[in-house]
């Protein structure tokens, strides 16, 4: 089975009807596995299986009910047929106001009088103005589906056909005993105001996606490459990985590499979003699109155009922005059966008014059923959820925090426990060594060389930190044979037919080696935040080796920071329990998950979960990835493995522990918004739809002329994307 993910840009889209109407007849063709469309995006993320189908059958399944898929259309050159559809539109609209509407009509010309001048002005309206929604209607009605385009096309269309009726046939309406009034200005100024609707929230929803375009905005155009001894500018899209970069001061470094000559302060704020230049030297790692600000090096591309951190931290957005929120399937079930009830709801109003309502009843039921049709709007039950999660994913990855989806943002807000995982996390990830401790007559300089040689073979950070002293001092390492790594225990193996054991407590009682003497010295290192590592020969304990790990500068204020939210804060370790104790209370963190294994990091998060508790756990390492992967929101470190960014839900590029506390915030205030909108998108259809079906009339003599209603129903809409573009202005 050959599985495909690929996104496509749809055309046509109007509202939440619309996305129902091509998710379903995309999951209906044989071999789709799952469909996801996006309003505010206007593309459809389709998952199939490529035996079974291919592109033209989703192409297909898009257009057989109304829709078409294809190159995504020049968002300007779209606003600017739009403009000039609102402008002609509402300029004919208002030329057959003023010469039929009641206080205006006696200042008009004598031939915006004349019905037939009115039909003239009406036609291009409601056939070239108002094209799109018959367009979207045909196929739509063919398939027995019905969308926003069809409320506004019947809308529309019974009043122009009713008003063409008059101009046509006024003796056969006085036999009627109606009025000789046609409403060419209700079919004009509606379609006119809904185009400006539309035109307003094509704008703002343009405003949405400002974070993509920014980040596409960052990237270098060329690079200055050295080959065959010379350097020579190119354009980006011929740098190749192994290409040796010469970057000078403010200059914008072009694609990932890593520094072989100089040194220089680099402004990353662009991808990471903190604003305080970070120096690098050789050996370090650089950005492409990030600011060279003071220095000039050379460097080692290494990653190149799809590659790089930009195009990667780009790709996720995109995702994020495209994905839906469980919140919005609420929305998208509902608005499947809106526009037929809306249907059925203008056919009952017709009926109700022309069977009981006063005299004229026809026009009376004709233009209450016209004002249910227009007012009804499911696009701002479309827009509300997407639009939102687009601002939100948006300003997350300008604040360098990077959201995989919109569920996992969603879900954040839920967040009551939060699991930090201490090493490279909490701490720096670089532990030094503070004591060498001999307990037999062994020296120091022989003890390290012991542990450093046994040690050489490990990749635990406590290994590099040993190794690293080692050759500060100048200690030689020995080859050990039979090389053994005992996982959340030590390491052991055979040098000069002397077996070595170097580890943690739990490991030298397993080997049978007494700690009796060394028990106290033990615990008051342990009291002060060190992690005590024993190496014993044979069946003796000859040693002690005390590391620390420095706490991240964030951390305590990231801790404080998630505890104002009532946030609890859990720090699991592999560290026994009095050496966790020591650094958690530095940290204002009252709960510890001490001596636990790497492979029990998961079981521990299940054991929260279990609890009721939704868990967020953060984390860097290789280790961390199923407790990632298992948490209800997994946070990685930008500066960890990427098995842990992969598992990840969020991560976190600026390795800022304060960011944790503000991707909860974001998450919050985002869902606040989505909540805010569909109220408002729901409210505003329960309370007016009542009104247009005339329920004020009985009362108060209250009828919504149809004009009203389709300023209402283009104001809902622009209403919920300006909501949603007001968390722009959230401070994280």
């Amino acid at each position: 089975m050959a599985v495909v993910k690929k996104t496509y840009p749809i055309k046509g889209m109007h509202c939440a009807s619309c996305v129902r109407i091509i998710e379903k007849s995309l999951t209906r063709t044989p071999g789709v596995n799952s469909a996801v469309v996006n309003l505010a995006t206007e593309k459809a993320t389709v998952t199939y299986d490529a035996d079974i189908c291919n592109e033209e059958q989703i192409s297909s399944a898009v257009t057989r009910v109304g829709y078409t898929i294809g190159t995504p259309p020049d968002k300007t050159e779209e606003l600017e047929q739009l403009r000039r559809k609102v402008v002609v539109s509402l300029f004919l609209g208002l030329l057959i106001v003023w010469g039929s509407f009641p206080g205006l009509i006696q200042t008009a010309p004598e031939w915006l009088k004349i019905f037939w001048v009115q039909l003239l002005l009406a036609t291009p309206v409601q056939f070239w103005a108002g094209w799109d929604y018959y367009r979207a209607t045909v196929p739509a009605l063919k398939h027995r589906t019905a969308n926003m385009d069809t409320l506004v096309a019947l809308g529309t269309t019974v009043a122009y056909l009713y008003s063409a009726f008059v101009t046509f046939f006024p003796r056969v309406v006085m036999d009627l005993g109606l009025e000789v009034m046609p409403y060419f200005d209700v079919a004009a100024i509606v379609i006119g105001l809904i185009l400006l609707g539309r035109y307003f929230e094509a704008k703002a929803k343009g405003q949405t996606s400002e974070a993509i375009k920014k980040l596409i905005g960052l990237a270098a155009k060329t690079a200055r490459v050295i080959r065959d001894g010379q350097e020579i500018d190119i354009s980006i899209e011929q740098v190749r990985i192994g290409d040796v970069v010469r970057v000078r001061p403010g200059e914008k470094i072009p694609v990932d590499g890593t520094i072989i000559e100089g040194e220089s302060s680099i402004d990353e704020s662009m991808i990471t979003g903190e604003s305080i230049p970070v120096d690098k030297h050789a050996g370090d790692t650089v950005v492409g699109a990030t600011m060279n600000k003071t220095g000039t090096f050379t460097y080692t591309a290494s990653r190149i155009g799809k590659d790089t951190m930009l195009a990667h931290i780009i790709r996720l957005v995109q995702e994020a922005q495209g994905s839906k929120a469980p919140i919005q399937r609420v929305a998208d079930t509902i608005s499947s059966y809106f526009v037929p009830v809306v249907i059925m709801l203008a056919i009952a109003t017709f009926a109700i008014w022309y069977l009981f309502g006063p005299n004229p009843v026809l026009l009376f039921a004709l233009l209450n059923m016209v004002a249910v049709l227009i007012i009804a709007c499911p696009c701002a039950m479309g827009l509300a959820t997407p639009t939102a999660i687009m601002v939100g994913t948006g300003l997350g990855a300008q604040k360098g925090i990077l959201i995989k989806d919109a569920e996992s943002l969603e879900i954040a807000h839920k967040v009551n426990v939060i699991v930090f995982d201490k090493t490279g996390t909490l701490t720096n990830g670089k532990p030094e060594v503070t004591d060498i401790i001999p307990i037999t007559d062994i020296e120091k300089d022989e003890l390290l060389a012991l542990a450093s040689s046994i040690e050489t073979g490990s990749e635990h950070s406590l290994a590099e930190a040993i190794t690293r002293k080692a050759k500060d001092e100048h200690v030689n390492s020995v080859p050990v044979t039979q090389f053994k790594a005992i996982a959340g225990h030590g390491v052991e193996g055979i040098l000069n037919r002397k077996k070595i054991y170097f580890g943690n407590r739990k490991f030298m009682l397993q080997k049978h080696i007494s700690l009796d003497t060394t028990r106290e010295r033990v615990e008051q290192l342990e009291r002060n935040g060190k992690t005590v590592m024993m190496l014993g020969v044979n069946t003796t304990l000859v040693g002690l080796i005390a590391v620390a790990d420095t706490i991240k500068d964030s951390a305590k204020d990231a801790v404080e920071a998630l505890h104002k939210k009532n946030i609890e804060v859990v720090m699991i370790t592999g560290d026994n329990t009095r050496t966790a104790q020591a650094i958690a209370s530095k940290l204002g963190i009252t709960r510890i998950l001490a001596e636990v294994l790497p492979d029990q990091k998961e079981a521990e998060i299940k054991k929260l979960q279990a609890q009721g508790k939704i868990v967020a756990m953060v984390g860097d390492g290789i280790n961390d990835a199923p407790a990632l992967a298992t948490a209800d929101v997994g946070i990685a470190m930008g500066s960890g493995t990427d098995v842990a960014i992969e598992a990840a839900d969020i991560t976190l590029i600026n390795k800022n522990l304060q960011s944790v506390a503000s991707a909860i915030e974001l998450s919050r205030k985002t869902m606040n918004t989505i909540k805010m909108n569909l109220f408002w998108a729901f409210g505003y259809n329960v309370l007016l739809i009542p009104v247009a079906m005339g329920a004020l009339y009985p009362f108060f003599g209250l009828l919504l002329n149809p004009i009203f209603a389709s300023v209402a129903m283009a104001t809902s809409s622009v209403s919920v994307v300006g909501n949603s573009l007001l968390l722009k202005k959230v401070d994280l």
